[in-house]
């Protein structure tokens, strides 16, 4: 898989190429989070492009380029290159302020390393090192925003869990000799389209799994039971085998946000070509392998090829965990289109060669499951949930206060997030009964202001500023998003918090036109007679919650600038 994260190294490379001016100068501790040296060099006038920074006394360039380029280096910063060191510097500052818990200085310096960088995108040295940054600092920024200048969601999308076939795919067992004829006479008596067989490796994964392996089989059974229903419609549409349920228990114990030490992701664990071949996307805010209904309609296709290649289902379940490639290549060297004769003619790689046998093992106890203690397993209730579409990146936390429902309850019904904003067409998933109205709520929130805004229901005695100081936001905010004029509102009325950059972070990744003026009612849930709030978007841009820094770009200008930059 591929995991969605920050290169580290990018700041390190970044912080060298872009060097202002100055003959020499010491090497500073906090070069490696910035494109430029620190003031104390010497800064020329930003019309002058042909400034020569020797590189000799930057170890980290110098290493870097120690092969291929002799050193000493020059480097010619462009007007753009000069801007950016603004950028930064105003950057650093709103960091500082965000530390003081100074937030509204860290509004003013965020606005302005934003509105900076954009100008600068003229013409930077490196135009991707550019992008990268810019993009690193509105992450950085948004993350700041919700964790301590807006919207705050206390929950987060959780990590991701072991793979449970890396422990044991290269182990073997001892053959308990008590259990070899109670197994042969459990299958006189099991039906299975899949072909069962019984061998000294069958039987040394039956014998772990109904002692020291017990826990994890049972664990698995549990969790089947929330996609158990789904699965099985699925392997049926597909002409698959339902025994072949035990390939995602043994691949991932039906954790949907498995990975394994390969690096293969998801409840029918795919690495990432092979996703991308059976139609699996994967974005910096989602990954369609982690989606269990998708992986398993995706897992059911290529087992289906496989077995239209093979003509025989112990194959292709090898080919699944090996490759198609490995199977074919171990068929032709060998003669023989056989799984057991590969085996033991060692022509398959190690980890497949147990592979077979542990689906075997599950499904051989599964379907015997008084003879190995599995009877008492309660599983899991199916997952049942509506699904809404976003029209622009929304906030996890807004959804969780629409659904009257815990950030985390909606992390677990949609494995495949990355992040806590779902993007853009994303179809979320919801507690079901909720869709309409989570649907209707968010119709509310200019789209611009999706990604970060809360719905906050007002409790008794409640005023303006006590709901400002829950989200770290001010009373006049809130006021303004939702047309409060002179009166704190009423216990059960539902207002929109908005909170700061989501014009811009909306601006820089779903870069496109807004739609036209809308005014949405929200009405109260409370018994009380029905209040009203009124949310008023422009014609091209969210109404901003607050006036805008001089010097501030408009939604309109950004999504400009945000298309030349793509360019």
């Amino acid at each position: 898989m591929t995991r969605y994260s920050k290169a580290t190294g990018l700041f390190f490379l970044t912080a060298l190429l872009f060097i202002s001016s100055a003959s020499s100068f010491a090497q500073q501790p906090n070069l490696q989070t910035s494109f430029f040296a620190p003031a104390a060099v010497r800064t020329p006038s930003p019309s002058v492009g042909a400034t020569i920074v020797d590189t000799q006394h930057l170890p980290y360039l110098k290493e870097l380029a120690k092969e291929a380029v002799p050193s000493p280096v020059v480097f010619h910063p462009t007007e753009s290159d000069l801007l950016i060191q603004q950028a930064e510097e105003r950057f650093r500052n709103g960091k500082k302020a965000f530390q003081d818990r100074d937030y509204d200085r860290a509004r003013v310096e965020f606005d302005a390393a934003i509105d900076v960088m954009l100008t600068a995108s003229d013409n930077p040295t490196d135009r991707r090192l550019f992008e990268a940054k810019l993009e690193d600092m509105v992450d950085t920024i948004h993350r700041d925003d919700l964790s301590g200048m807006g919207a705050a969601a206390v929950d987060e999308v959780p990590g991701f869990d072991k793979a449970p076939l890396d422990d044991i795919v290269n182990m073997t067992f001892s053959v308990d000799p008590r259990i070899k004829d109670k197994v042969q006479t459990e299958l006189k008596n099991t039906s299975s389209a899949l072909p069962l067989v019984i061998n000294d490796t069958v039987l040394g994964f039956i014998n772990y799994f109904n002692n020291r392996g017990h826990r994890t089989i049972e664990a698995g059974l549990e969790r089947a039971g929330k996609y158990r229903p789904m699965i099985s419609k699925i392997l049926a549409e597909e002409g698959i085998p339902q025994e072949l349920i035990h390939l995602a228990q043994a691949e991932s114990g039906f954790l949907p946000r498995a990975v394994s030490r390969a690096a293969a992701t998801g409840m029918w664990q795919f690495v990432k070509f092979r996703g991308n071949e059976y139609g699996l996307k994967q974005t910096q805010y989602s990954d369609e392998r982690l989606d269990p209904e998708k992986a398993t309609r995706a897992a059911a296709h290529h087992l289906h090829d496989l077995y239209n290649e093979f003509g025989d289902w112990y194959l292709a379940i090898a080919a699944y965990n090996c490759g198609p490639g490995a199977i074919e290549r171990a068929v032709e060297r060998t003669g023989y289109a056989d799984y057991w004769e590969l085996r033991a003619r060692h022509a398959i790689p190690a980890e497949t060669t147990n592979y077979v046998p542990i689906i075997l093992a599950m499904t051989i106890m599964s379907k015997n499951a008084p003879e190995y203690g599995l009877d008492g397993i309660v599983p899991d209730a199916p997952l049942e949930y509506d699904t809404v579409v976003t029209t622009a990146p929304t906030n996890l936390a807004l959804i969780s206060d629409l659904a009257d429902a815990p950030v985390s309850e909606l992390v677990q019904l949609n494995p495949a997030l990355l992040r806590s904003v779902a993007p853009e067409n994303f179809e979320i998933r919801v507690p079901k009964g909720s869709g309409e109205q989570i649907s209707a709520g968010l119709k509310i929130v200019p789209e611009g202001l999706l990604a970060a805004s809360r719905i906050h229901r007002v409790e008794a005695g409640q005023t303006l500023a006590d709901i400002a100081r829950l989200y770290n936001s001010s009373a006049n905010q809130i006021a303004l998003a939702n047309n409060l004029k002179g009166n704190d509102p009423a216990e059960g009325d539902r207002l929109v918090v908005p909170a700061a950059y989501r014009e811009v972070v909306s601006a820089l990744h779903t870069p496109r036109v807004g739609k036209t003026a809308v005014k949405t009612i929200v009405q109260s849930r409370s018994k009380k007679p029905v209040r009203t709030a009124v949310v008023v978007t422009a014609s091209k841009a969210p109404v901003p919650h607050r006036p805008l820094h001089p010097g501030t770009t408009t939604l309109a200008q950004l999504k400009d600038r945000s298309h030349a930059i793509s360019r």
